[in-house]
């Protein structure tokens, strides 16, 4: 399970990493409103965690932006006192639930699985992305057009699902390095070279029209029409 953070209390956030690693939750935390929005809408993770309270974006704001973009990952919101008026609001917006501070770490933890079990049986009925002429089935990791497939090795299929959930924006190389590497990783832009020459020759041999366009000093973005 992958978890994404957006609180803005280092030493929280921090802790919070720590707990998640401990049981065996990969975490990523963010402690501004705008970095939570930017990343929630990568599609990757499995559990959103947003406060209410952040700077550059509220919390609020950022799960209203998440929800209109149709990502449907299960949230828990924090909040920093006991009013049902944030509470209310959050739910509104469209939040699975709710924490207020402080809060036991066995409640947060059993929140999230649960939480997580909702994202798993969702991925579960809809194993299928697709995008312009191309699908990629997610447990039998295969790319397909039309009556053509192959496999993908992991590390092209992960670059290949965060593509294909963000058809026609531009993800940077740090990005994709973040996102299918982790953030302590030594990788550098040409591995992320190396994999996406790779999927090119791919969608070529399946007779693909879609095409990875590189973006000059940004990134990579995949077009549904090779830009026709």
């Amino acid at each position: 399970m992958r978890v994404m953070i957006a609180e803005d209390e280092e030493k929280l956030a921090d802790a919070l990493v720590q707990i998640f690693a401990r049981n065996k939750i990969t975490a990523d935390a963010f402690g501004n409103g705008a970095d939570a929005l930017d990343n929630a809408l990568t599609g990757i993770y499995d559990v959103i965690i947003l406060d209410i309270m952040m700077p550059v974006m509220d919390g609020i704001e950022v799960l209203r932006r998440i929800r209109a973009e149709g990502i449907s990952t299960p949230v828990l919101m924090f909040t920093a006192k006991d009013e049902i008026s944030d509470k209310v609001r959050g739910l509104d917006s469209g939040a699975d639930d709710y924490l207020t501070k402080p809060f036991a770490t066995d409640e947060l933890l059993a929140r999230v699985r649960a939480l997580g079990r909702r994202s798993s049986a969702a991925i579960i009925s809809s194993d299928v992305i697709t995008c312009g002429d191309i699908s990629l089935d997610t447990a039998a990791y295969e790319l397909s057009c039309g009556q053509n497939s192959l496999k993908l090795g992991l590390k092209e299929f992960s670059i290949m699902e965060l593509l294909m959930k963000n058809s026609g924006r531009v993800l940077s190389k740090e990005t994709l390095i973040t996102k299918i590497w982790g953030y302590d990783s030594d990788a550098e832009y040409n591995n992320v070279e190396v994999y996406i020459s790779f999927l090119r020759k791919k969608l070529g041999f399946i007779k693909s029209k879609a095409n990875i366009k590189t973006v000059r000093g940004v990134g990579y973005t995949l077009e549904e029409d090779g830009g026709r």
